[in-house]
């Protein structure tokens, strides 16, 4: 049973790292493009430009061609859902003591996984601390 659960959160793995990215260049940048896209998670842009595809399929973006690339509604609460996460698996891998570097690291694959149940206790010893 739990092998299937970590399947499924590697289906879903990719579709947050894009949609908390894109969330977070419009907020650093004003603007989403393929090229920041692809330069920040080091792919060709030929691999952000299909699966932007694939998620403006989905209904998790908007674009026009030669124009940034915008999260729809769907989007932004999967990208706030998704950086809500991580920010409490960071937070608390740093009260662990964890360096910056480390915990930085391991939040992304850690985010992914977590059970609501799990992050809920990190949640509460991150407010202890």
């Amino acid at each position: 049973m739990s092998f299937k659960k970590v399947r499924d959160a590697h289906k879903k793995e990719n579709t947050e790292d894009y949609l908390e990215l894109i969330a977070e260049l419009l907020n650093r940048k004003g603007e989403a493009r393929i090229v920041d896209i692809a330069q920040k998670l080091d792919i060709a842009q030929a691999t952000a430009n299909k699966t932007i595809q694939r998620l403006q399929n989905q209904g998790f973006v908007k674009r026009e061609p030669y124009r940034s690339i915008f999260l729809t509604l769907k989007g932004q609460k999967i990208a706030s859902k998704s950086k809500k996460r991580h920010n409490i698996v960071l937070n608390f891998l740093l009260n662990l003591g964890l360096d910056l570097k480390t915990a930085e690291t391991d939040s992304e694959g850690i985010e992914h996984h977590v059970s609501e149940k799990t992050l809920k206790k990190m949640e509460k010893f991150n407010h202890k601390k």
